[in-house]
C-alpha cells in the first residue's frame, strides 16, 4: 500500500522540521485534508512550502503556505 507523505521546506527549498508532526497517510485526500487543517501552524513554525509524495514519487510541489496571505493582500490593495 502506498504511503503519502509531506516534505516541509523553507521558501528556498531547505527541508525543515514541521511544527506539527504528520502521520503517514493512506490516501492523497487524507494528506490534503491534514495540510488544510494544519497549514497555519506549520507556517507559523517556519514552513513556507510543502511537497506531496506518494512513497518516493513527488506528486506535486512546492506548494506555498502563504497563498491565502498573498490573496488577502491583493484584495486589500485593490480596495484602496
Amino acid at each position: 500500500m502506498a504511503a503519502w507523505t509531506w516534505r516541509f521546506e523553507t521558501a528556498g527549498g531547505t527541508e525543515v522540521q514541521p511544527a506539527v508532526q504528520p502521520e503517514e497517510f493512506t490516501t492523497q485526500g487524507d494528506a490534503e485534508s491534514w495540510i488544510g487543517e494544519h497549514w497555519k501552524d506549520l507556517q507559523e513554525g517556519g514552513t513556507d512550502q510543502v511537497r506531496l509524495f506518494e512513497d518516493s514519487t513527488e506528486i506535486y510541489g512546492p506548494m506555498s503556505l502563504h497563498a491565502e496571505e498573498a490573496e488577502a493582500e491583493a484584495e486589500a490593495g485593490s480596495e484602496a
